[in-house]
């Protein structure tokens, strides 16, 4: 019986990046790299080697230093390590999502406990960069310019459609970001995915600006995933 392991590990592998994107904006697709490839396999034959129904959880794209070096959303090497068990010769990198999210996964209790219950994923599964008029890239975002946003949509749409087929609850989906919540209504008015979408504040957003209030905000994720559950 194919498992949602098999299907996400299938899909991730299969990934190319686009091709259709405006000058200076790029693309990071770990997934082509050698030492990523067997840490895709571990994690999903460790978390979802079965077909029970996840909750989505939905970011906007991948950022450079997390998903974009390990190809697993929101979760740098180091977290893997720490927290999922899976050790890797990865580089550690700074990334304030994954941090965030990790104190969420804990709270929740633990790894196999959240991801036995939750599919964390994003709109668009590649980073995407932006480069810098003084050399270097920075992180950038499918919505940050509506040419990116159109370039990408289809893709984006086919992202959500073929992860959904991994064994969703769409009976609700979480969220992450408020404006990534316009693109996600907007996505899901056309395409019917979910029955309902309930959203949280970025867990970038939330240590960047916020981080005084942090424990108001790991409450509040707790809440709100518990009672998706409840009512999925």
């Amino acid at each position: 019986m194919t498992t949602f392991a098999d299907k996400a590990i299938a899909y991730y592998h299969s990934l190319t990046a686009p091709t259709t994107l405006p000058p200076g904006i790029g693309v990071m697709n770990p997934y082509e790299q050698p030492s990523v490839r067997p840490i895709v396999e571990q994690f999903y034959a460790k978390f979802y080697a079965d077909n029970r129904p996840r909750v989505f959880v939905l970011g906007i794209n991948p950022g450079r230093f997390g998903a974009g070096v390990t190809g697993i959303s929101f979760t740098t090497p180091q977290n893997l390590r720490r927290y999922c068990g899976i050790d890797n010769e990865l580089r550690d990198t700074p990334e304030l999502s994954s941090r965030f999210v990790y104190q969420v996964v804990e709270a929740f209790g633990g790894a196999a406990e959240f991801y036995g219950r939750f599919f964390l994923t994003s709109l668009f599964p590649l980073a995407l960069t932006k480069a810098r008029p003084g050399g270097g890239v920075v992180n950038y975002n499918f919505y940050d310019d509506k040419q990116t946003t159109a370039a990408l949509w289809p893709a984006i749409t086919e992202t959500v459609q073929t992860q959904l087929t991994f064994g969703a609850d769409r009976r609700v989906a979480v969220c992450l970001g408020r404006k990534n919540e316009t693109y996600l209504k907007r996505l899901n008015e056309q395409q019917g995915f979910f029955d309902r979408i309930v959203t949280l504040d970025h867990p970038r957003y939330i240590l960047q600006y916020k981080s005084k209030a942090l424990p108001d905000y790991l409450e509040q994720y707790i809440s709100t995933l518990h009672d998706c559950l409840e009512s999925a």
